[in-house]
């Protein structure tokens, strides 16, 4: 009998139990069926899947992989690894059907085929290759070995002007107390072997910009991965006198780059120089994003949110100016929300809505401001700002960086 096992923040079951599961996924017929404009490639027959404003991503794989991919994506959430939200699996389907994996969709994510060939503005394939290197330094430091990390196993999402790097196939990986050095390097070795085969393709296909070379990228990747791990795990001899200054600006670096020290060592290494040692470990999930829904209700990718939480400080800091008394938090976000926030996401014209999350328009609205002003000797405000923002840089935005929202989705005909 088919067994279905729901994830803790899993969709409701009885979306589930009413879908073929004795059939052969790429043989399913129903009207709830969808397909990406923008897709990335899979070993295994994948369906998506749209119903009461929820995509989901339906793979068939065989069980024992199922399985464990399930109990993989689970645990790198509850460690806050950014991964795709897995939300159940099903086992003992009819005889000779493998078992199926149901993920969350990714919404506003971008895969590397749509960044390399189409990179827009700050959004450059060097913040693309520093985003999969964190992700995957990330792993090392929990101790998982990815066993496959590639381009086509990472989606991307806009954060601020940054990119989040989002493990989607975690089919490969596996879970230690901790990973050897040689595990370590496999991992990076495989990589790099992974990215330029996937580039290679890309050039093949007339896809990738004659200024890109697939063996550079790889030899970056590598070196980014080595100076990040030495970073977050390295040793370092300084003098005795500057010993709380170094410890403050490493905690700051780390900090920046969503990691925590669990440790600190200091040793003596000779007259007046200690050696310092820290023990890294991935830092506590989210800690601007739960803040700013907190106190908003937006939700948010951490960079955006510190953004946001930033803006809405200034404005606080700008109510109390003008009324000569303090204003509570409470007060100046809900104000924010209503004077600044709001007006700007309202004017996003219809057909502009699903070209970038809303919460990175604003962002991109706020960056642009500051342009104009630089430009102009003068702060020309926000409404200015998002009239230029919405008539000259929205609508550029290409087509490949964003899906996943209702315009990129065409129903699979039954």
């Amino acid at each position: 009998m088919m067994r279905l096992t729901l994830a803790p923040t899993a969709i409701r079951s009885a979306d589930l139990l009413d879908l073929p599961w004795s059939e052969p996924l790429e043989s399913w017929a129903d009207e709830r069926l969808v397909k990406p404009r923008h897709e990335g490639i899979h070993r295994h027959v994948v369906r998506f899947m749209e119903d009461g404003g929820q995509l989901w991503a339906i793979k068939e794989l065989p069980e024992e992989f199922a399985l464990r991919e399930y109990r993989i994506l689970l645990h790198l959430l509850d460690l806050g690894i950014p991964c795709v939200p897995v939300q159940a699996v099903v086992a003992d389907r009819a005889a000779g059907l493998d078992a199926a994996l149901i993920t969350g969709y990714l919404e506003y994510s971008s895969t590397y085929r749509a960044l390399f060939s189409e990179p827009r503005g700050l959004h450059s394939r060097q913040r693309l290759l520093d985003a999969l290197v964190q992700l995957l330094a990330r792993l090392h430091l929990a101790g998982i070995y990815w066993g496959d990390c590639s381009l086509s196993n990472t989606l991307f999402r806009l954060d601020a002007g940054q990119l989040a790097a989002y493990l989607v196939d975690a089919e490969t990986a596996e879970l230690h107390p901790e990973l050897s050095n040689g595990q370590r390097e496999t991992d990076v070795l495989m990589a790099g072997e992974n990215i330029a085969g996937e580039l290679l393709d890309l050039e093949a296909g007339g896809l990738l910009s004659a200024d890109v070379d697939p063996l550079e990228v790889v030899s970056r990747m590598e070196d980014g991965y080595e100076a990040l791990w030495d970073e977050l795990t390295g040793e370092w001899l300084i003098p005795i006198g500057e010993v709380s200054q170094r410890v403050a600006k490493r905690v700051r670096c780390l900090n920046e780059l969503g990691f925590d020290l669990e440790e600190i060592e200091l040793d003596d290494a000779g007259p007046d120089r200690v050696r310092l040692r820290v023990t890294t470990r991935v830092s506590e999930p989210g800690h601007h994003r739960q803040l700013l829904y907190r106190r908003t209700g937006l939700v948010a990718e951490e960079n955006q949110a510190r953004r946001l939480l930033d803006d809405i400080a200034s404005f606080r800091a700008m109510l109390e100016r003008r009324s000569g008394r303090p204003v509570s938090r409470v007060v100046a976000a809900n104000r924010w929300l209503e004077e600044v926030y709001d007006p700007v996401i309202v004017s996003i014209p219809t057909r502009l809505r699903d070209k970038l999350d809303p919460v990175e328009v604003f962002h991109e609205v706020l960056e642009h401001r500051w342009y104009l002003s630089e430009q102009a000797g003068h702060d020309v405000g926000t409404a200015a700002a998002t009239a230029s923002y919405l008539a000259n840089i929205l609508p550029a935005v290409p087509d490949g960086l964003t899906s996943g929202r209702a315009p990129d989705l065409e129903r699979t005909q039954p």
